[in-house]
């Protein structure tokens, strides 16, 4: 089954609508520390595999990083491993700036 990909605004509406997916973002530490969605949890794309406790198989998942590339490998893995309700945030938290929310930083 194809990934859902979802768009900045499609992603802030269903916040807005108190449709609260886990917003996961797999980008490195000091890339969330520069900016990041505010709710978002961190877990870089490396460390998935180890820490897929971490993560309710049950919700909805959003996975977020620069551009849109390494969340939909991240993605990909979870469908692979079971997780049914995955969505890849189309071009990344550079795009929810441009469309969304301009205080985030871009880089």
């Amino acid at each position: 089954m194809p990934i859902q990909q979802l768009s900045a605004i499609e992603l802030k509406n269903k916040i807005r609508e108190k449709e609260q997916p886990f917003l996961l973002d797999v980008r490195e530490p000091f890339e969330f520390a520069h900016a990041h969605i505010d709710g978002s949890v961190l877990i870089p794309l490396n460390q998935i595999p180890q820490r897929l406790r971490e993560i309710d198989i049950d919700q909805e998942i959003v996975l977020i990083c620069h551009h849109g590339i390494r969340s939909m490998q991240a993605a990909n893995f979870l469908a692979q491993v079971g997780f049914k309700q995955v969505s890849n945030l189309v071009g990344g938290i550079d795009a929810w700036s441009i469309e969304v929310d301009s205080s985030v930083a871009r880089y």
